[in-house]
């Protein structure tokens, strides 16, 4: 099952015209993604990719009944993409983009809290590879080719770590039911925890696994929540190992400024939680497999 999309999800593209939205745009509906249109401000009424542009997302939902929109918009602009996606009634939103300041995502998160819980965006990213339902549908900049449909759920706050996972996973005829990529930012939309909930719901995904890194506490609060909610078994890598305290590593999100968020804390408050433990990156499919024969 997917937990956000599947082949019939409307998906349309904010900054659907320019370089790069154009480029994964057209990666996502060669992949068989049901977009259904983009956004562009001041291009309304154009076709680009075989598909209608609109000056904005209301427009776009009332004229397509587009459900999820993926956000190629610059840094400058993407907080009020992801806010005008909101407004327009879209349910879930991946935005990829990297370098939106942390104060901008603070006021994003603001503005979703107006809506009520049931009717809230649920939002992914930024800074993140998208999310992927395997054979179906994809959101985001991921090589769609090495993910195989199956029965493991898949977070990741890193994007290439997630395509690792995944490809050594396919490489021992494991699938994936849905690989979500929360970003690597300080702020996001979502988090860990957000997603075991929905896992753990689905009724065609057996095990989940967690790619997480140093900094920030979501390791720790979806460790809280695998020891209290979780039936279904929840494996856990986290990268940063030799990172050294208070240096920025590759992401925004992945630096280490208090006790709690070392890759050696985290390992230890996962283990003690009962979530399994992938020692190395090379060591995803084997962890993977060893935990499902034992299931």
């Amino acid at each position: 099952m997917s937990i956000f999309l599947d082949e019939t999800t409307r998906v349309i593209v904010q900054g659907y015209t320019g370089r790069i939205g154009s480029f994964h745009a057209q990666e996502m509906i060669d992949y068989g993604t049901n977009v259904v249109g983009g956004v562009t401000p001041g291009k309304g009424g154009e076709t680009h990719l075989g598909r209608p542009v609109f000056n904005t997302v209301k427009d776009a939902v009332r004229e397509t009944g587009a459900e999820a929109s993926v956000v190629f918009v610059p840094p400058p602009f993407a907080a009020d993409a992801i806010m005008e996606a909101a407004d327009a009634g879209i349910r879930y939103c991946v935005c990829v983009t990297d370098g939106i300041p942390a104060q901008d995502m603070m006021r994003v998160k603001r503005y979703m809290r107006r809506y009520k819980m049931a009717e809230r965006m649920t939002l992914t990213g930024p800074n993140c590879a998208g999310t992927i339902s395997p054979g179906k549908a994809m959101m985001g900049i991921m090589p769609g080719h090495i993910y195989m449909a199956g029965r493991v759920g898949l977070i990741g706050r890193s994007g290439t770590l997630g395509y690792e996972a995944a490809s050594q996973m396919k490489a021992r005829g494991i699938g994936i039911s849905t690989s979500v990529g929360i970003g690597g930012d300080p702020i996001n939309g979502s988090s860990f925890r957000d997603h075991l909930e929905r896992f753990e719901a689905d009724p065609e995904t057996d095990l989940v696994v967690m790619v997480g890194e140093i900094g920030g506490p979501q390791e720790a609060q979806a460790a809280e929540f695998a020891r209290d909610h979780m039936q279904k078994p929840v494996l856990a890598y986290i990268a940063g190992l030799t990172a050294p305290k208070g240096r920025t590593m590759g992401h925004a999100g992945a630096i280490v400024t208090t006790a709690g968020e070392s890759a050696e804390e985290k390992v230890e408050i996962l283990r003690a939680a009962g979530v399994g433990i992938v020692p190395r990156p090379s060591e995803f499919g084997a962890a993977v497999e060893a935990a499902l024969e034992s299931r």
